[in-house]
């Protein structure tokens, strides 16, 4: 019988497979880093040994038009809102996690109909091996990405 790895991950030699959810958000990117906030609220987004991982694609055009029921009412036109972003996480698969994170962007979200979708996916983690002179790694290499942005 042939193994689904997205359900069961895999294991390499540096790294494990992890199957997980990946949640994505979309929200004007003045109210990203609000909604975030929440969300780590709930779950702390562990990563090996670093938490509150996300990562937020540039801020993109959206497009829509409000249609009979919505709170603005109808509209004619279609909206073009700039500089929306996404952010995208990942969790593990417990549905009530999964609740608990969908009510909370709902709850703060600026909009009444927030887009939100979840995929199943395998996510890499280090299994820790020891490669602190590796000349590729971050660590290694000059550049002022290495500071924080608080």
């Amino acid at each position: 019988m042939a193994q689904n790895i997205i359900q069961t991950g895999f294991e390499t030699r540096p790294i494990t497979m992890e199957p997980l959810w990946l949640v994505q958000f979309q929200a004007p990117s003045a109210d990203v880093d609000r909604i975030f906030d929440e969300v780590l609220k709930i779950v702390s987004l562990r990563q090996g040994k670093t938490d509150c991982n996300g990562y937020l694609a540039p801020g993109g055009v959206e497009y829509y038009r409000p249609l009979e029921g919505t709170p603005t009412g109808a509209e004619d036109a279609v909206r073009h809102r700039p500089d929306v972003g996404e952010m995208r996480f990942f969790v593990p698969r417990d549905t009530d996690t999964l609740n608990q994170i969908i009510e909370a962007i709902y709850e703060v979200h600026s909009y009444y109909e927030p887009v939100i979708t979840i995929q199943d996916v395998l996510r890499s983690t280090c299994k820790g091996l020891d490669d602190k002179a590796n000349p590729h790694r971050w660590w290694n290499k000059d550049g002022d990405w290495k500071t924080s942005n608080d």
